[in-house]
């Protein structure tokens, strides 16, 4: 049988609420007895239950990050952001990827309901604004990366409208006037946001929006590449590409050259995010990069600056973004 915190007591000689105070860390106990309950605890191979204890005191010191997939490396930038910060203050982050799949996210939420974590970071969410501010009444969670309209949820992420309006504003300025949008038509604020900033960007240059320069899909690879062969199989071919992620990206290159173009002189290809692959790829892709391990960074301490306080933090941060220029986009 396991020993107990009773045995201990029973064997030191002393009162159960002792030898609790010495396992806190409390400075109200003699010397003498805190050096006997260490040595008994020691002989007799006790292990206090930690976890039992914290979730007691509601508290675990765990933080659990939920994200949509986890083949996306700017989720593991933000994570290792997270992480960075949060381990400064001696609190952990666990992560779990629920693939798309609702009932899985719900499913993870119960690390949350239990109590077995502090608190949860969604980075991206398949959750309604009135779920997530139901959860928000009475726990700690925050959005990153992705934000929720309607959300009254702390949530830290980059202008993702003013961003799509940089990144279109630099083809512009390379000369281009037909720029082509491979957007995603789904419930992602963040590509509704980038749209907006590329029709705002084309309107303010007094360039026209052509239905047929707009591809809708999915933020799966493929569909790069079916926009581009769509663009392609227009009369009047767009000379420059905006795509809302660097997947998609890198994707609608591949295709432009399996059909013998030169990305950067035939076609120019601007994506949206700054993942590893961006410099790995040929050509280099050009991109809007996003602060990932400052938003993993920034939404850790606001987060923990919510545990134990009643007046909780739930604003909208934005955090600066820049464009990348690489050998993917050039001059018409």
């Amino acid at each position: 049988m396991s020993v107990t915190i009773k045995d201990v007591a029973r064997e030191a000689g002393v009162s159960v609420a002792t030898v609790s105070r010495v396992l806190n860390g409390s400075a109200n106990v003699s010397e003498a007895s805190s050096k006997l309950v260490h040595e008994t605890v020691q002989r007799l191979g006790y292990s206090p239950n930690f976890l039992g204890r914290n979730l007691r005191k509601r508290e675990t010191n765990v933080i659990l990050v939920i994200m949509p997939t986890s083949e996306h490396s700017l989720y593991g930038s933000i994570i290792s952001g997270m992480q960075e910060y949060a381990s400064t203050l001696g609190y952990d982050i666990i992560s779990s990827a629920y693939n798309n799949v609702s009932a899985n996210e719900i499913r993870q939420m119960n690390m949350l309901f239990n109590r077995t974590v502090d608190g949860a970071v969604l980075l991206g969410t398949s959750l309604s604004a009135e779920k997530l501010n139901e959860i928000a009444r009475n726990y700690d969670i925050a959005l990153c990366c992705e934000g929720v309209e309607g959300a009254d949820v702390l949530t830290v992420a980059v202008d993702d409208e003013q961003a799509g309006y940089d990144a279109a504003k630099v083809l512009v300025g390379l000369g281009h006037k037909r720029i082509g949008l491979i957007c995603v038509d789904s419930a992602s604020v963040s590509s509704r946001k980038r749209e907006n900033g590329y029709l705002r960007a084309l309107a303010d240059s007094g360039i026209e929006v052509k239905n047929e320069y707009i591809w809708r899909g999915t933020y799966e690879a493929h569909n790069g590449a079916d926009a581009m062969e769509h663009f392609m199989s227009l009369d009047e071919k767009p000379t420059a590409l905006f795509a809302v992620s660097d997947l998609l990206a890198v994707a609608a290159c591949k295709k432009a050259q399996n059909m013998g173009l030169t990305v950067g002189k035939d076609i120019s290809v601007m994506g949206f995010d700054n993942i590893s692959m961006c410099e790995m790829f040929t050509p280099t892709l050009s991109t809007v990069s996003q602060p990932c391990r400052k938003m993993g960074e920034f939404v850790a301490r606001k987060l923990i600056e919510n545990f134990g306080t009643a007046n909780k933090d739930k604003k909208f941060y934005h955090l600066g973004h820049d464009v990348i220029i690489r050998e993917s986009t050039g001059k018409i």
